[in-house]
């Protein structure tokens, strides 16, 4: 797209969030939003030719960039421990949101012809996620870190929807829980590969995953290898 058609589509998707909390992500939100916009309807549909799930998904991805961003802007990850670094994206990517508008779409997306879509978004949260903190991993790890940090990342969201504490702070230490937990399975992992016993006996499945490479041609989830 154009610049221009960059700002339209970007100025609908900004109208909408006024009009979600009453009629949620669907046609009748877009429309509301050309209105407001004085966008021609049909143009606004051939930017979001699905209509509401189109512009909820905008705003996720959105919601990617700007924690995208935010994590770029600091200047201390350097000085924190990669647990904490995860945490931190996981919040920034919560506090950047509405939560009505996340609820709404949340809602949308657990539509049965909606999950490959709400799949696919969840992955390209946890890849934004290790990207934006340098993962370098090219093996299967590359794969398991997205898939685990994505089951953190939506049992977290569907908590924080429920939160009525100061700060969401009810939110965050749960998160904090969900990385511990995974931080000690990878401690084990560890320990398994560092023993000869057990990594003959349980280490199968972790010397798998080495031999697995990550998509040569980066696409949807969790991606395409190169044709």
């Amino acid at each position: 797209m154009t610049a221009h058609q960059t700002d339209t589509a970007r100025a609908l998707l900004d109208a909408a969030l006024m009009h979600v909390p009453f009629d949620g992500w669907s046609d009748a939100t877009l429309a509301a939003a050309a209105r407001d916009c004085g966008v021609d309807p049909a143009l606004a549909r051939a930017f979001y030719p699905r209509g509401g799930l189109d512009l909820a998904l905008a705003y996720h991805r959105a919601g990617d960039a700007a924690m995208r961003a935010g994590l770029a802007a600091r200047n201390d990850l350097a000085t924190l421990r990669f647990r904490e670094r995860i945490a931190l994206a996981v919040r920034l990517r919560l506090e950047n949101a509405d939560r009505e508008a996340v609820r709404r779409a949340a809602a949308l997306l657990a539509l049965p012809q909606n999950t490959p879509e709400a799949a696919r978004a969840l992955w390209n949260t946890a890849d934004a996620i290790w990207t934006a903190l340098g993962d370098t991993s090219e093996d299967g790890n590359w794969y398991s870190k997205r898939a685990i940090l994505s089951g953190v990342y939506s049992a977290t969201v569907l908590y924080w929807l429920g939160d009525d504490s100061e700060g969401a702070q009810d939110t965050w230490d749960f998160l904090d829980r969900r990385i511990e937990g995974v931080m000690r399975f990878e401690q084990n992992k560890a320990r398994i590969k560092a023993s000869p016993v057990l990594n003959a006996t349980l280490g199968l499945p972790f010397r798998l995953l080495e031999q697995i490479r990550k998509p040569a041609d980066m696409g949807p989830m969790p991606g395409r290898w190169s044709r």
